[in-house]
């Protein structure tokens, strides 16, 4: 009976296509932001849920984010394509690179910089912000590798609230999972959090959501639903980041 409610239930849905994103060009960084951000400002898009930002950042060889402060925000990020050098007040030093992933716990503040670790090649990453569960927490840092093949077809959580899990804990009741999926293939998602949506980003590909069909680069946020279709219409990669909605 349960299942069965589920697919009579029509999800709500807002997409955010890629063309639509906040572009700005400042030569050293070509940023697209799918939410309000820096210079970038639109007042339908401030957040979804609990998650504040989702910046697509291109840096280019050597150039970088100076040391700055953040507080009380849990930061994500997913390098795409090199390598980015990070370095923080906690002491923490060192590359992330593709299929790593990078979290911090802002916490009651923590200071860090961000540069392209190439003199020669660009470097490409997701920096995600969501808003903490609990707030002034010690900082912290953590960086872990993913084997790509545990992402082949299905989907691999790489954050989660869960302490004790493979994946990288997080100070929010929310779940970062990616994914690769070859054409023709179709996919589950199920809600993890009853009081959670899902903002979906297609980092590559196509895929098929609710009869829509999005293309690289473009993104939908789900809610009032318990579970999730994909089909795959290209080879695709495809970044869910489950959130509480309020």
């Amino acid at each position: 009976m349960f299942k069965h409610a589920i697919k009579n239930i029509k999800m709500k849905t807002i997409t955010h296509l890629a063309k639509d994103r906040g572009i700005q060009d400042h030569g050293w960084l070509k940023a697209a932001h799918s939410f309000s951000f820096a210079n970038y400002h639109d007042p339908a898009k401030m957040y979804f849920g609990l998650l504040r930002v989702l910046n697509d950042d291109i840096v280019a060889p050597g150039m970088g984010f100076g040391t700055h402060g953040h507080d009380n925000m849990e930061i994500v990020t997913i390098p795409l394509k090199g390598a980015l050098a990070h370095k923080d007040s906690l002491g923490s030093e060192g590359l992330i690179g593709l299929n790593e992933v990078q979290i911090m716990s802002a916490g009651k503040g923590i200071q860090h910089s961000e540069f392209n670790g190439s003199s020669t090649d660009e470097v490409n990453l997701l920096q995600v912000w969501v808003f903490p569960k609990e707030k002034n927490i010690e900082p912290r840092y953590d960086q872990k590798r993913f084997d790509p093949q545990n992402s082949h077809n299905l989907f691999q959580t790489v954050v989660s609230p869960v302490k004790d899990g493979e994946a990288m804990w997080i100070n929010q009741d929310a779940f970062f999972s990616l994914g690769n999926f070859d054409a023709g293939k179709t996919a589950n998602y199920k809600i993890k959090h009853p009081r959670n949506g899902a903002y979906l980003f297609v980092i590559e590909g196509k895929v098929k959501i609710d009869n829509k069909e999005l293309s690289r680069r473009d993104a939908i946020g789900v809610y009032d639903i318990a579970e999730i279709e994909f089909d795959f219409t290209e080879d695709s990669k495809v970044l869910i980041i489950e959130i509480p909605m309020e």
